[in-house]
């Protein structure tokens, strides 16, 4: 039986207590064991989003479900707004924004590098209308963070909410609700919360409910107001993702334990030796260091190399999945993630399959180089 490693930038690896939970006899969702475990979560996710007074709403989605939530319950028709993009997530703000007719202002940074917040303010400046200003935490298309708090604090002065993306750098890259003044912070299960996807999280502050309240955009199954009345009664307004629930309250039991400064240190410290594993293949790393996200690491391909090709023979030949380039980056990076429950001895296989793999490719490197040069950072 083949066994496989798991560093894509979600779904992540689930921690055996975790996925244990999802066995557990089904609960009935209007009672109170399952109660007990909606409020635990729900308390969860404010240690894990950094907030003391946000409203925080679980949705029975994936990520991208939550995006269009935030857009139906902020928002009216023609209504104007920033998207802030330096990547494939930043740009399905925009999508679903021109879905529903919502109009927007784009800046768009090099991809690699991230969001200029003086680019924000001037537009700002330019556009007192806006009504939200949206981006990304990390942006995993490019390998990127954003700078959040700069953003937040440019963003407070002004009559517009601010709305992230953190589906992907929640509980793995330093984000501070409440102290950096984020008014809708939107997160997904499948990555740094370790649990299988089909939950999506919304926390929303003070200053973003009376534009809940004036929305006019069409919203049923994602209106906040009906999700904000069931908390009191410890449920959700329709059936909910029961098993999900209660593995995600192992989950949050377990980043507790471990506390997120030393979660967001170990990651830091994955992240660095990720990098160096990678310039040990010959691998000229994508994204902008300055601005290198800690949760993935992505790194071009080299010339006259398929990308594509390299991530289908690592996952069918030796059970190891990395993920490609997206959007106009297919084929031309690959990336690896290093969040969650991925450890250092997850990333040692990757670079011995990539040397394998690579080798046979015709890329000149230097067998063990990659696991060298790693380990002389996680040893430092």
């Amino acid at each position: 039986m083949r066994k496989y490693f798991l560093l894509t930038p979600g779904p992540t690896p689930i921690p055996p207590e975790v996925a244990q939970k999802e066995s557990l006899p089904i609960l009935h969702h209007r009672t109170s064991e399952f109660g007990e475990y909606f409020i635990q979560v729900i308390e969860g996710l404010k240690y894990v989003f950094q907030t003391q007074k946000n409203d925080i709403f679980i949705i029975t989605s994936s990520g991208t479900g939550a995006m269009e939530s935030a857009i139906v319950n902020l928002l009216n028709k023609d209504d104007e707004v920033i998207v802030a993009s330096c990547g494939v997530f930043g740009n399905r703000w925009e999508k679903i924004c021109n879905t529903y007719g919502v109009k927007v202002i784009k800046i768009e940074s090099e991809w690699g590098k991230s969001v200029n917040p003086e680019e924000i303010e001037q537009k700002l400046k330019e556009n007192p209308q806006v009504k939200c200003v949206f981006t990304t935490h990390t942006e995993t298309s490019t390998g990127v963070v954003n700078d959040l708090k700069s953003i937040g604090n440019i963003v407070s002065k002004t009559d517009a909410i601010l709305v992230i993306d953190a589906i992907s750098g929640l509980c793995g890259q330093e984000l501070k609700t409440d102290d950096w003044k984020l008014d809708v912070v939107v997160s997904g299960s499948q990555k740094g919360l370790m649990c299988a996807p089909g939950l999506s999280f919304v926390c929303v502050g003070a200053k973003a409910m009376p534009l809940v309240e004036k929305a006019t955009l069409p919203r049923f199954y994602f209106d906040w107001r009906e999700m904000k009345k069931s908390i009191s009664k410890k449920q959700t307004p329709y059936t909910p993702a029961v098993s999900l629930i209660v593995s995600l309250a192992e989950s949050i039991n377990i980043i507790k334990k471990e506390g997120l400064e030393n979660i967001f240190a170990r990651t830091e410290k994955l992240a660095k030796v990720c990098r160096a594993g990678l310039k040990g293949l010959n691998l000229e790393l994508f994204a902008d260091e300055s601005c290198a996200c800690n949760v993935l690491t992505s790194a071009k391909v080299p010339e006259n190399i398929d990308g594509k090709k390299i991530v289908k023979m690592l996952r069918e030949e030796f059970g190891i999945s990395i993920a490609g380039g997206q959007g106009k980056l297919e084929g031309k990076i690959i990336r690896v993630a290093h969040m969650g429950y991925i450890d250092q001895f997850d990333l040692f296989v990757a670079f011995t399959g990539l040397e394998t793999v690579l080798s046979r490719m015709g890329h000149k490197l230097e067998f063990g180089n990659s696991i060298e040069k790693a380990q002389s950072v996680l040893n430092s």
